[in-house]
């Protein structure tokens, strides 16, 4: 499936095959083309915690309002983000792009982030919101459905996890088998209300 074709079909599924198995080979990509999302400076800072176990998932899903995606969906995967990417080695972000590179983005990485931490969790919500739409769209492009999803009580899923300190939970991506149709779209906004040219 072409990009356009994805980016036209991809809608958030409510409702997905509790049955079905979704191969290693094709949960393996889809994690993979997710990797490949861009983050500021390289960090990374993004953590894929890909939940299999089913008690687990019925915790997540208490967590998450009764929400079905949750227990039923092939892949669930809880998008969180490392606060403090930036200054964990943070020289390994660059070591194939060569020295000179290296030299010039490891203090940049430190002067933006230290000492900021509005920024270091805007990032974190920017970076995880990428890689979320790089999932769904690389889930559709092999034939799969998907749902981002943020109604849960953030606190309680940290727990759950054990997530680290360190870290913040940003939102849920359920990927799976559609077992309904979306609901009609809503409706769009016109162009000319959304992109503004130069200034409000």
């Amino acid at each position: 499936m072409n990009t356009q074709k994805a980016i036209k079909s991809r809608r958030a599924i409510k409702k997905f095959d509790a049955n079905h198995q979704m191969p290693k080979k094709i949960e393996h990509k889809i994690l993979s083309l997710g990797l490949l999302a861009p983050t500021a400076f390289n960090i990374q800072n993004w953590r894929f915690v890909v939940v299999k176990d089913k008690q687990l998932r019925q915790e997540i899903q208490q967590s998450a309002y009764g929400q079905k995606q949750v227990v039923d969906s092939s892949l669930f995967i809880v998008l969180c983000a490392d606060l403090k990417a930036w200054e964990k080695q943070p020289n390994r972000y660059w070591a194939d792009a060569g020295q000179e590179v290296s030299d010039t983005m490891l203090p940049m990485i430190d002067g933006y982030y230290r000492d900021k931490e509005q920024v270091q969790r805007d990032e974190a919500m920017r970076s995880c919101g990428i890689a979320a739409q790089t999932l769904m769209l690389a889930a559709k492009s092999l034939g799969y459905d998907s749902c981002p999803m943020d109604g849960f009580d953030f606190d309680a899923v940290g727990k759950q996890i054990n997530l680290p300190d360190d870290h913040v939970v940003t939102m849920f991506v359920a990927i799976g088998k559609a077992a309904a149709s979306a609901y009609p779209r809503g409706g769009q906004l016109d162009i000319d209300e959304v992109v503004i040219k130069d200034r409000f």
